[in-house]
C-alpha cells in the first residue's frame, strides 16, 4: 500500500497540550491506517515561539525524531536541546514538553506505540 502526501490530513492545533501558539500536524497515517498497537504517526512543525505543553505517557511510548531546527525538551531531569537526528523517547508514565525558541522551524516526526 502507498499513501500519497495529498491523502494525509493537515491540522492546525492552538495551544496544544497547554503549549504556546499554533502547532502544525500532518497525520502521516490516520486512525484507520495504523496497526492496533500504535496511535500516532505524524509530522509536526513548530514555528518560533510555539510549543507542545507538558503531557504524560501512560501505557504507551512516544518517539520524536528531529528532522530540522532546534528544540528544547523538558523531561524529569531538566531541559535539553535537541537537533536534527536526535530521538526523544518518553514512556513508562513519564512526561515531556517541546518548544521552539530558535528562529528556524522545528520539524519532527512523532510516533506513539502502545505498551
Amino acid at each position: 500500500m502507498i499513501k500519497k502526501s495529498s491523502e494525509m490530513k493537515d491540522n492546525l492545533i492552538e495551544k496544544m497540550r497547554g503549549g504556546n501558539g499554533t502547532v502544525m500536524r500532518k497525520d502521516i497515517l490516520g486512525e484507520n491506517d495504523m496497526a492496533k498497537h500504535s496511535r500516532l504517526f505524524s509530522l509536526f512543525t513548530l514555528k518560533t515561539g510555539c510549543s507542545i505543553g507538558e503531557h504524560e505517557h501512560i501505557n504507551e511510548t512516544e518517539y520524536y525524531y528531529i528532522l530540522s531546527g532546534k528544540g528544547m525538551v523538558k523531561e524529569k531531569d531538566g531541559v535539553k536541546e535537541v537537533t536534527p537526528g536526535d530521538v526523544v523517547i518518553t514512556g513508562n508514565g513519564e512526561s515531556h514538553s517541546i518548544a521552539n525558541e530558535s528562529p528556524e522551524d522545528l520539524v519532527f516526526v512523532a510516533v506513539i506505540i502502545l505498551d
